[in-house]
């Protein structure tokens, strides 16, 4: 994993990359308008290749859970992994898809309680108006 320490980069420069980034095909448009917005924050960039493998311990800390959890979630095949061993490994692949599936039920069932409160506020306020 290669990290790159991030100087501070004049704002046209960022400007003339966020152009760049619209007119590049959608894969890289998404990538560029992240690495702008990592560049603006001050932020640092880390490069990792999608085929390394890391232990149990170090995708409990990325995902800030215990190992405990991380082994049923591997156990029921919900993160994906491989032996070494009688080690058990899981590609960073892998656990960015579980966080990527993770972060998108998040927001799913957020927006149903939130459709759901919206929906029982409009329901006592037709009641409301009926009284």
């Amino acid at each position: 994993m290669k990290t790159i320490s991030n100087t501070p980069m004049p704002a046209s420069q960022l400007d003339q990359l966020e152009e760049l980034a619209h007119a590049a095909p959608a894969e890289l448009h998404d990538v560029l308008n992240s690495l702008v917005a990592s560049l603006r924050e001050g932020d640092e960039i880390v490069a990792v290749d999608p085929q390394k493998a890391i232990t149990p311990s170090q995708a409990a800390k990325h995902l800030g859970m215990s190992r405990t959890h991380l082994y049923k979630l591997l156990d029921n095949g919900t993160i994906e992994f491989h032996r070494v061993g009688r080690d058990r490994r899981i590609f960073l692949r892998d656990l960015k898809q579980f966080a990527v599936q993770r972060d998108t039920e998040r927001r799913d069932l957020a927006e149903r309680f939130s459709s759901q409160d919206r929906d029982r506020s409009a329901a006592v306020d037709e009641i409301v108006d009926l009284l």
